[in-house]
């Protein structure tokens, strides 16, 4: 399957607040939005989806996926025009995943406890708020390094949306230990205090620490750690690991979020120090089929997409 099912359409084109703002389709649309934006897989895998669902399901034929660039300060007038437009959904990245829980009509549970959003569905007053970044990543823990939540220790760089998602999902799934890394301290004790909160059952379990360029000590993480950076490192070619090499264990695995055609410096040296891991395509290919089923109410075709995410 390929975007030749759509002809004349460019799932690589990234469109504008200014395009949007002159939108002319009215039928059924459905958008990734950050900044930046352009490096998104989401709407190959997205299109090829819909295109494969349409012999089922007629109607699927008319709907489209595309990518937006949106600057935060103009999420709030762009989530108004895209509903004006007829998106009945839309997936978050960065940096909106945040901000958007206070943009929308209604909040779905897991989106409330993660304190972020990364999928919308129309309703008619607005969108309601979702959350498939924390069960999407569960699902490719189970892949690749085949670990499930449970019991295990997680040490997660990052204090953003998806980091937000993923330690609330780890913390529900029963993880043993979470330990939390951020440049910030103020975000990081804002997430921690909030986990604290969401989860008081486990707040002897959740650990946070500071990552500072090797400035400060970093802990002593325990043997068998999944270290997940869910920082904005990596995106750039040219973008340092959160962590110095030397943070490195072979009993480690590394997950990092971020994917690209290049490996990312944090995977590069989880792997010369023997540490196996992954990039963030299968938690891409889940958390888009968990909300492709949201949006259309029929099961995604995984396989598939996935296959447009190897590319």
């Amino acid at each position: 399957m390929s975007t030749t099912s759509f002809p004349g359409f460019d799932c690589e084109h990234v469109f504008t607040l200014a395009d949007l703002e002159h939108w002319q389709r009215r039928e059924p649309s459905l958008a990734v939005i950050g900044q930046p934006i352009g490096h998104s897989r989401s709407p190959r895998m997205q299109n090829a989806a819909l295109a494969a669902l349409a012999g089922e399901a007629p109607e699927l034929a008319r709907w489209r996926y595309y990518k937006f660039e949106i600057a935060p300060q103009a999420l709030p007038q762009a989530l108004q025009l895209f509903h004006g437009h007829n998106f009945i959904g839309l997936n978050l990245t960065l940096p909106h995943k945040v901000l958007a829980c206070a943009h929308v009509t209604h909040l779905a549970a897991a989106a409330a406890a993660a304190g972020a959003v990364n999928t919308l569905v129309r309703n008619p007053d607005g969108y309601t708020g979702h959350n498939t970044d924390g069960p999407g990543f569960a699902r490719a823990l189970l892949e690749n390094p085949g670990a499930p939540l449970r019991d295990a220790t997680i040490a997660l760089l990052g204090a953003g949306g998806a980091a937000r998602a993923i330690a609330a999902t780890a913390l529900s799934e029963g993880c043993s230990a979470l330990w939390i890394g951020n440049r910030d301290s103020t975000r990081l004790e804002t997430l921690l205090s909030a986990l604290r909160k969401s989860f008081p059952e486990a707040a002897g379990r959740i650990r946070g620490f500071l990552l500072s360029a090797g400035i400060i000590p970093l802990p002593e993480i325990p043997t068998g750690a999944i270290v997940v950076n869910a920082t904005s490192l990596g995106l750039k070619p040219d973008d340092p690991s959160p962590v110095p090499a030397s943070f490195w264990r072979p009993e480690m695995c590394a997950y990092d979020i971020v994917y690209g055609s290049s490996e990312t410096a944090f995977l590069r040296d989880a792997r010369v120090a023997g540490a196996p891991g992954a990039d963030g395509r299968s938690m891409l290919c889940w958390q888009g089929a968990l909300a492709f089923e949201l949006w259309t109410g029929r099961k995604a075709p995984v396989e598939l997409m996935r296959q447009m995410l190897e590319g």
